[in-house]
């Protein structure tokens, strides 16, 4: 049977670990098994169990302190997952072989790590040899996104790790909860966004003629193709939580090859009933 796997991403600051452990909870009242894996190497606390911690492999500051390496923040955080990627069998045995696994990754917000390194889609290929059925979940803070052009880089972001890892993913807009009332209304028109009207409103301070081009084909790109749409995240909102965790079981078939378990707390199988009898006492009473 297939294991199942998400990997949260976005910008350092969108909420990546809150989400997971927001996930986790949930998940529990669901009465649903989630693990998670800390992949970032500069993480420094998280209020929920992991069943990995890459920090345990590697750390940032062991690399930086390095006399012979010479490295910055980011230069580390590159090494300390390219050396991650060499020793991917330090995963497996955390990992093991237990079917039905539900997994959360917690990856690192550099964006260079979805683009043009190929740290992650090693990542994403050596889970699918695992047999695991992988989401990408690319998280954006819902206050940075409330101006078009931002909203457009956020657009972007999320797309470049969607072509460069090549698996279903689910684009979330984080941090509802924090939103003014006037804030969200705001907001709504960047969950399912037209592009084309987007860009008309805000022609007058685009003053460059071929920035207005580039822009205009990048918007055009997006809506054509409906490539990129976000789904509200509010931590607080318990139905609007399991939405989003449907739409990522949706995603990599979740529960199509589970197999029905008996509740643990019956101790014992009732004798046979009669529902026909059962129905028509009752119906008579």
């Amino acid at each position: 049977m297939p294991r199942y796997a998400q990997l949260v991403m976005g910008p350092a600051g969108s909420g990546k670990s809150t989400y997971c452990s927001t996930m986790v909870q949930h998940s529990g009242t669901l009465n649903r098994s989630v693990q998670v894996v800390n992949l970032d190497p500069a993480a420094e606390h998280f209020d929920y169990p992991v069943m990995a911690d890459i920090r345990e492999l590697i750390q940032v500051d062991d690399v930086m302190e390095d006399p012979s390496l010479r490295f910055g923040p980011n230069g580390g955080l590159v090494f300390c997952m390219e050396y991650f990627a060499n020793n991917f069998d330090w995963l497996e045995e955390y990992l093991g072989h237990v079917e039905d696994d539900y997994i959360l990754f917690d990856c690192p917000g550099q964006i260079e790590l979805y683009t043009h390194l190929p740290v992650m889609r090693q990542l994403v290929e050596q889970l699918q040899q695992w047999e695991f059925r992988v989401c990408g979940v690319f998280l954006v803070d819902s206050q940075f996104m409330v101006e078009s052009f931002k909203f457009i880089s956020g657009v972007m972001a999320a797309l470049s790790a969607m072509v460069s890892l090549e698996i279903p993913q689910v684009n979330i807009m984080t941090k509802m909860d924090l939103l003014s009332p006037k804030a969200k209304k705001e907001i709504e028109k960047y969950l399912d966004p037209d592009m084309y009207s987007m860009m008309e409103d805000n022609s007058d301070t685009i003053r460059s003629r071929k920035f207005k081009k580039l822009t205009k084909a990048i918007c055009g790109l997006i809506d054509d193709y409906s490539m990129v749409r976000f789904l509200p995240f509010d931590r607080t909102d318990e139905e609007g939580i399991n939405i989003v965790l449907q739409h990522i079981d949706f995603s990599i078939q979740y529960g199509e090859d589970l197999e029905f378990k008996e509740p643990k707390e019956v101790d014992e199988e009732p004798a046979d009933l009669n529902y026909d009898k059962m129905f028509q006492d009752k119906a008579d009473s």
